[in-house]
């Protein structure tokens, strides 16, 4: 039985959004969010962090890396973090054997966290009444991962086309009022799903 998680991640909106996601999700288990940065910065710092983990974990604790895919090729970074995690001493879950032990999971949010909003467009429109409902049904929407330029370019033009964030979408601002109303069992983003299913 896990007992702990520590969640390192790159950025202030993404531990807004988990320290009200996780939870609903990991309800018996405590939980440690430590962010940096960057996500320049996380990838430097990483490999000695998790060295230093590795001289102590307990077997009943885990590590989750998150980070946002953004321009990166995805199994480029992905097989990055997994170096990082071997070269520290630690099991992942990619690494591990079927039903083997492992100490650490990699998780890309892709491309941006605002993927998982796009995801979630019932907890949006919960928390900016004015936006379409539609916007799920919409060309180039129908994918929350696979939305173009930017999903959290995107989610800025949706917000200040029917009035919010006139100066600029303020993204810990918007990530605490949506991920408050976010149902996690019926988020449509694939990489959302996948680093919900590490979690359980």
């Amino acid at each position: 039985m896990i007992e702990k998680i520590i969640f390192l991640i790159e950025e202030y909106s993404m531990e807004v959004t988990l320290t009200e996601l996780l939870p609903k999700v990991i309800t018996d288990i405590d939980f440690e969010i430590i962010r940096f940065q960057c996500k320049d910065d996380l990838l430097k710092q990483l490999q000695g962090r998790l060295r230093a983990y590795a001289s102590w974990i307990p077997d009943n604790w885990r590590i989750v890396v998150l980070v946002d895919r953004d321009d990166d090729n995805c199994i480029r970074l992905k097989q990055q973090l997994e170096n990082i995690s071997a070269q520290a001493g630690l099991v992942s879950k990619t690494a591990a054997a079927p039903n083997a032990p492992f100490k650490i999971v990699n998780r890309i949010a892709i491309e941006e966290l605002e993927a998982w909003f796009f995801g979630d467009w019932q907890a949006v429109k919960a928390a900016y009444p004015k936006v379409s409902v539609d916007i799920p049904k919409r060309a180039g929407f129908r994918d929350p991962d696979a939305i173009k330029g930017g999903t959290w370019e995107a989610m800025e033009r949706v917000l200040k086309g029917v009035g919010y964030f006139k100066t600029g979408l303020r993204k810990a601002e918007f990530a605490r009022e949506v991920s408050a109303k976010m149902d996690p069992q019926l988020n449509t983003s694939k990489s959302f799903q996948v680093f919900l299913e590490a979690l359980v």
